[in-house]
């Protein structure tokens, strides 16, 4: 049995990676339901022009924090936002995220680092700090952008999303009962800027894989609302990523990532 949470409007939501995809859609759709917004991102520029067109939208409270959260320095700013007494943060989206084309043996151990660090490390970081003061109130929302890679054996972008579900699924059951709901969201190949920053070829992926950011930040606030540790958004992947749970590995592996 899931409990609903409800988060008032005039709340205030930080979203990492808010930019573009689908951090500046969990962004739009939030502010859309009139809670002011912290947007992340390492581009000011880019944070600047969006929060005011937020703002102008929807008339909420937009503030931008520019900060790279591979960077310590960057994270340090991130948490010193999320436990300011001051300006209590109701809502964490933890957005951000990179993707490596190259297989592990092939990437350099540094980019493969930093990919652990933003993917496990930040996230982790950010939810601890989030939940100091959401414990405090009794109330709060909190979701991580994993992945339905999270249920295949793709290399070490599989290996931190699954870390990112079982985190979620135990903080769910660890801090519903307080007020406080914990959510991955896991979605599927989806059409953002991410797979080109990676420069991946995304016409070797069927057409009928693509999700839009749209369905998956409206699936995803609606599963958390409800109080789920789980968010897969669409039928497709609900179907596929249960059928990865029986086969064997060598079937949904899929093939290696193919560049442009």
């Amino acid at each position: 049995m899931t409990s609903r949470a409800v988060t008032p409007a005039g709340s205030t939501a930080l979203i990492t990676g808010a930019t573009a995809g689908i951090g500046a859609e969990f962004a739009r759709q939030l502010a859309g339901q009139g809670h002011n917004v912290v947007l992340v991102a390492r581009n000011r520029a880019r944070l600047q022009a969006g929060a005011s067109e937020l703002s102008e939208r929807y008339g909420v409270r937009a503030e931008v924090l520019s900060a790279d959260l591979t960077d310590d320095a960057g994270v340090a700013a991130v948490v010193a936002r999320l436990t300011d007494p001051a300006r209590p943060v109701e809502i964490l989206v933890n957005n951000a995220g990179i993707g490596l084309l190259r297989s592990f043996a092939e990437s350099d151990i540094a980019d493969e680092t930093r990919h652990l660090k933003l993917h496990v490390e930040t996230a982790m970081q950010l939810t601890h700090a989030a939940l100091q003061g959401m414990l405090g109130q009794h109330s709060g929302r909190i979701i991580n952008v994993a992945s339905v890679a999270a249920f295949l054996p793709r290399g070490s972008y599989s290996a931190a999303k699954s870390w990112l579900v079982s985190f979620c699924r135990w903080a769910s059951l660890a801090y519903s009962r307080q007020g406080v709901t914990v959510t991955a969201v896991c979605p599927g190949f989806t059409h953002t800027e991410f797979h080109d920053r990676m420069g991946m070829d995304k016409a070797a992926t069927p057409r009928w894989m693509w999700l839009t950011a749209e369905r998956v930040v409206r699936e995803g606030l609606a599963d958390n609302a409800r109080g789920k540790a789980v968010s897969i958004p669409s039928k497709r992947y609900k179907v596929l990523t249960a059928a990865a749970r029986i086969l064997p590995d060598r079937l949904v592996a899929g093939p290696p990532r193919r560049a442009k």
